[in-house]
């Protein structure tokens, strides 16, 4: 039963009117809120802004007397980009609002000096009560008859609704939904199966005239609409988890780039959904859950906080940092699940700034480890030990602030998913969620089988810019609908720092099947159920410590992918790096991954300057870029011509300049300089890439794939990326035998 009183009287009994009109104003200030002239220096923009806005609503004919305002005063921790607005008041009250609204946000508060950042007021003009509410006396003398009949829609149908004026009831006249009552200021919607009945002093009862529908608790059975619901409320998840971590960090490569990854994991360290951020994040990262459960079993307990980045004990490459969250029953005894982030941190240390060195030996040039470090104990973050781990490293951070800050930021995603997670569970009951997490996995696993029992066994040599060499035999058992993906023959393990960890080898068997699964199922550990991964110990994917492996985790993984689309014949390749590029010194640092093109397949052409397969970022914005970073984006252009011909095109590359405003260090680790990208079916390889330097002085310096240079205030760095390949015979070459035409 819902009482529904008249608006109108509801605001004429409180002295209250409707807003006529409202005005808003904001002043940037920049001033810490410990200062002592900040008080008063918020206090006059407060009271300027105040003056401005009444005399806005003043000029539109509404009297002093039926404006207020309300100041609010925009805060942020130093150093961080979020501000929460607070109501103005003394600095003490001001700051204790903003410490329970950033940890009510965000999980955690910061040590750190607060900032005002702006200040804003709102004024609000009313036009003052309303008069009293008119109710019809007498009885009916007719029926009651709606003033007309207007169509609604409830998101599916469409349905002929009465509408009524609520001063045409008279006390005890009753109106069943579907039906609309309006009045001057308000509207009530009775939705079927409910009743409105007029009562004597203009209110409305709403009842239930048709009982509810009898509801059951969701089960443990697998249930098709269940099914569905259970896989975007996973995904969705993850997705806030993302929304968080991107909110909350700091640096632009997380920030601005979205160079991150949250995933959610059963009890085992089974994955179970993830937001669609960064495929060779997500394929990998069950390995890092599995292994803080592997070794730290017995110790792990409500509060804790694990961040792993060590390629030997979880990680990938030492830059991708995951920050894994355990979540415990309400008594913290028993493990529920796991959550899980991932971000690219692009300075972690190690022999070139920006932590991505083109020609690093051993793992400990690349930077900082974390092995299954302790972050959180019992809820308190270990900042000074963290820090002291971030500097005390043979190449430690150059940026250890904001490393503390993206950790933060981290851990505040991973509370989003325990507190979403939390609410799951008091909406449908733990053995529902965990049963649908099983469920789900199940249903990827089925989705998958059945795109292997369509395959053939085919194999494939891919050969890298450096000579290295990825060979891989799919084996497929239609009857048991599974297959073997054999690596044997890889090139063993390199001197160089293209050595991938098995994990990511899993990451891009992961990815590549579940793009051959045309459904919207979550990508989850159940795609690889039915497939058996071989891979060499003391190979190029099965490295040995201290092998260095920052490339692996970029370029190996983009390559491994080319090598299973070969081998499967799916399509043709697209770009196969990530065209990395580093820059920095001492006091910034930055990083990002260059657009290609992606690669044709039957019956569609690869797309022109896109992010391709294990790779999923997005480029800073010139704006931010040139306002963080000593540069400037001359250009960034699609190279037109640069994807392979064939029946369906390959997409083209990109042209980056970037003209340095500083000495800088330039670090590049990309692809397909050498070999280019291969066509299918008859289509042409994609055109090749191209590094080179520009400088000042009008020379020009051309760069190998794996490259390090200092670069001065002029010089300028050109990054031309591949094309993808062709797929078919082009139509106007019936022999198929062109190469990619263009630059």
């Amino acid at each position: 039963t819902v009482l529904v009183p008249p608006l109108a009287g509801v605001l004429s009994a409180y002295g209250i009117g409707l807003a006529d009109a409202t005005a808003l104003r904001e002043r940037s200030v920049e001033a810490p809120l410990d200062a002592p002239d900040t008080p008063a220096r918020v206090a006059e923009v407060a009271s300027g802004l105040a003056d401005r806005t009444r005399a806005e609503l003043r000029a539109d004919g509404l009297p002093d007397t039926a404006i207020t305002t309300h100041a609010r005063v925009l805060l942020r921790y130093a150093g961080t980009d979020a501000s929460l607005p607070v109501d103005l008041g003394p600095a003490g009250e001001m700051a204790a609002a903003f410490t329970a609204d950033h940890r009510a946000r965000y999980a955690f508060t910061m040590d750190k000096q607060l900032v005002v950042e702006a200040v804003t007021v709102e004024a609000v003009g009313t036009a003052g009560p309303h008069g009293p509410v008119h109710v019809p006396a007498g009885e009916r003398t007719g029926p009651l008859v709606p003033r007309a009949t207007v169509t609604t829609h409830d998101g599916t149908t469409a349905t002929d609704t009465p509408l009524h004026r609520r001063e045409d009831l008279r006390p005890g006249d009753a109106v069943d939904g579907p039906a609309i009552l309006a009045e001057d200021d308000a509207t009530t919607v009775v939705d079927p199966g409910w009743r409105a009945t007029a009562g004597p002093a203009g209110h409305l009862l709403l009842t239930r005239a048709v009982p509810r529908p009898s509801r059951t608790a969701a089960g443990t059975d697998v249930d098709p609409v269940l099914l569905e619901v259970f896989h975007n409320l996973f995904m969705a998840i993850a997705e806030q988890m993302g929304v968080r971590l991107e909110n909350t960090s700091h640096s632009v490569n997380i920030k601005e780039r979205l160079d991150f990854s949250c995933a959610l994991f059963d009890a085992e360290g089974n994955l179970v959904a993830n937001a669609p951020h960064i495929p060779v994040h997500l394929g990998s990262m069950g390995e890092t859950v599995k292994e803080v459960l592997r070794r730290r079993a017995g110790d792990l307990r409500p509060g804790d906080v694990y961040a792993v980045n060590d390629p030997y004990h979880g990680g990938t490459h030492l830059p991708d940092v995951t920050v894994v969250t355990p979540v415990f029953d309400d008594a913290g005894h028993a493990l529920r699940f796991l959550v899980a982030s991932r971000g690219h941190h692009a300075e972690i240390g190690g022999i070139t700034p920006g932590s991505m060195p083109a020609f690093s030996r051993t793992i400990d040039e690349e930077g900082v480890r974390f092995d299954n470090w302790l972050l959180v104990r019992d809820g308190r973050l270990r900042e000074a030990e963290t820090r002291a781990l971030l500097t005390g490293a043979p190449h430690p951070s150059r940026d250890p602030d904001t490393n503390l800050a993206d950790l933060r930021a981290q851990i505040a995603a991973n509370e989003k998913g325990i507190e979403e997670l939390g609410k799951a569970v008091a909406e449908f009951g733990l053995d529902a969620v965990q049963a649908y997490m099983r469920h789900v996995r199940a249903n990827a696993e089925e989705s998958v089988r059945r795109i292997v029992a369509r395959l053939e066994d085919g194999t494939h040599r891919y050969e890298t810019d450096s000579g290295a060499v990825i060979q891989v035999a799919v084996r497929v058992d239609r009857e048991r609908r599974s297959a073997v993906l054999d690596f044997t023959g890889t090139s063993p393990q390199l001197p160089g720092n293209a050595n991938a960890p098995t994990a990511v080898v899993t990451a891009a068997v992961l990815y590549v099947f579940r793009t051959l699964v045309d459904e919207a199922i979550p990508l989850n550990s159940g795609c690889l159920a039915p497939l058996e991964i071989r891979v060499p110990p003391g190979s190029m994917l099965a490295p040995e410590p201290p092998a260095a492996t920052v490339a692996g985790n970029v370029e190996t993984s983009q390559a491994v992918t080319g090598a299973l689309y070969a081998a499967l014949g799916v399509q043709a390749e697209g770009s196969g790096t990530m065209n990395n590029v580093t820059f920095g010194d001492d006091r910034v640092q930055y990083y990002e991954t260059v657009a290609s093109g992606s690669g044709a397949g039957d019956g569609f052409d690869g797309a022109d300057a896109v992010q391709t397969h294990m790779t999923n970022s997005r480029l800073t914005d010139p704006e931010v870029l040139e306002w963080r970073h000593p540069v400037r984006l001359d250009a960034f252009t699609v190279r037109e011509g640069s994807g392979g011909r064939g029946r369906w095109h390959g997409g083209a590359g990109v042209e980056r300049r970037l003209r340095f405003l500083a000495p800088m260090t330039v670090a590049l680790l990309t692809g397909h300089r050498r070999v280019p990208p291969y066509g299918m079916a008859g289509g042409a390889p994609g055109a090749l890439g191209e590094n080179l330097v520009e400088r000042a002085d009008g020379t020009v310096d051309r760069l190998d794939g794996a490259a390090t240079t200092e670069v001065g205030p002029g010089d300028v760095l050109v990054v031309r990326t591949p094309g993808g390949g062709g797929y078919g015979t082009p139509p106007e070459d019936a022999a198929g035998s062109g190469g990619p035409t263009g630059p």
